[in-house]
């Protein structure tokens, strides 16, 4: 990690929690046995769960209460990731600088002001789209703020030999919670109106910060010379830069983005192809988009089994060449008997992918050089999710243009190149993946 000026350099954040041998899960559970990772993991399953009710939600507000039309809808999907483009780079230094679960709890109670004001406002009647708009840009800058903590958190809170296992975990309870929000924002938007589905994405990020006031967190003391702090513009450039001279990261980063590219313009047209193209009635459409969910389950319990069976380097290889040739199966899809194709396609393809994002995010988190690991996980996520607006941008201009199965066509093919992209990685010449980088 790195560390503010005056931290001693042999001593971990004081958020930070030591994980050693003593406490080493050894029940059948893992490290759901762990208290501390345990709270963790229960926090960010609910907060997935909000985020999932909110996806549904947020639209379903502007649409119900504010007439909104589809440009704004539009929108509103974009102002949530806008922030990665924007501020990505410099949260990386900014949160190599502070305690990390301060961040990450400071950003908690942000989101939790922001949604639990939407139904305050209507209930005032001034609810506008305008207030909505704000609301995803202020929620998406908390998101930056809280996955970069995040994801360095993690390797403070397990240790390098369970960060597989982590990921795993907390990559399935997000997938299970992407298969339920949806439908538990449908019961809320029913029985209670849409509102109240921004209320109940603030209940639980209240619900995520009182499980991480709960962890119990060590101090460990040796001091040592601080590190040398320099200018944000310094620090952000040597992040960049030691992503783009490692020939692992620099694959890894690619890779990701080509991938978000390719999924973001299937995924924005994807409900209108089912409708238009396909024949599905709009009652089944939320069913079939909820089969990618379930590969995501499915790939968080394969993802430590693969790389222990087939080595972390050859166990993503694998499940990348065997995944991104079923998205190809999406745009077969036709009415009746062939929508098989399209949920065995999801689910193998989203399996796939999830595979993949448990090992490289541990390689990432094992491999990058604590000082620099901020940067590095804050520079990864800005090209990655840079491309998600996007692939959705031109997914939606494309169908337009050449119609909606050509354009699905276009972008699982992206996901297919995607996959070769693997191939042609220094990973196709090694088992496992190497561990700790030196800093340059």
């Amino acid at each position: 990690m790195n560390r503010p000026s005056g931290t001693p350099a042999s001593s971990v954040d004081s958020d930070a929690i030591t994980a050693g041998p003593e406490n080493h899960p050894r029940s059948r559970w893992g490290l759901l046995a762990e208290r501390n990772f345990r709270l963790l993991w229960a926090g960010e399953t609910v907060s997935k769960l909000g985020s999932s009710i909110t996806t549904v939600a947020l639209p379903l507000v502007a649409v119900v209460k504010l007439d909104a039309d589809p440009f704004v809808v539009g929108l509103l999907t974009a102002a949530v990731w806008v922030p990665w483009t924007v501020i990505g780079l410099p949260v990386g230094v900014w949160v190599g600088r502070l305690p990390r679960r301060a961040v990450m709890l400071g950003s908690n109670l942000v989101s939790l002001a922001a949604f639990a004001s939407v139904p305050l406002v209507d209930w005032l009647g001034v609810l506008t789209t305008t207030h909505l708009l704000l609301t995803g840009l202020i929620t998406g800058t908390a998101a930056v703020f809280f996955s970069t903590a995040f994801q360095v958190y993690l390797p403070e809170l397990v240790g390098q030999e369970d960060l597989v296992e982590g990921n795993a975990k907390l990559q399935g309870g997000a997938a299970a919670a992407q298969v339920a929000g949806p439908g538990v924002a449908g019961l809320i938007a029913q029985w209670f109106g849409a509102v109240l589905g921004m209320l109940a994405d603030a209940i639980t990020f209240l619900a995520s910060t009182i499980t991480l006031l709960m962890m119990r967190n060590r101090r460990e003391a040796s001091p040592q010379p601080a590190r040398t702090r320099t200018s944000l513009r310094g620090d952000v450039v040597e992040g960049l830069r030691f992503i783009a001279r490692d020939p692992y990261l620099r694959a890894l980063t690619a890779f990701g983005a080509t991938a978000n590219f390719g999924l973001a313009g299937y995924q924005s047209i994807l409900v209108p192809f089912l409708i238009r193209d396909v024949g599905v009635q709009p009652g089944t459409v939320g069913g079939l988009a909820a089969t990618g969910a379930l590969g995501g389950i499915l790939g968080a319990v394969a993802a430590t089994r693969v790389a222990r069976r087939f080595g972390a380097a050859r166990g993503a290889l694998i499940s990348q060449l065997l995944a991104a040739p079923c998205g190809l199966l999406l745009p077969m899809t036709t009415d009746g008997a062939p929508l098989v194709l399209f949920v065995f396609g999801s689910v193998v393809l989203v399996t796939g992918a999830t595979v993949c994002n448990v090992i490289f995010g541990s390689f990432r988190q094992k491999y990058t050089p604590p000082e620099l690991l901020s940067r590095v996980v804050a520079t990864s996520m800005f090209v990655n999710y840079s491309t998600i607006p996007l692939g959705a941008l031109l997914g939606g201009l494309l169908g337009s243009a050449i119609g909606l199965r050509p354009t699905m066509w276009i972008m699982t093919g992206l996901l297919v190149l995607a996959g070769a992209m693997v191939l042609a990685s220094p990973l196709r010449r090694n088992r496992d993946l190497p561990g700790r980088q030196a800093a340059a």
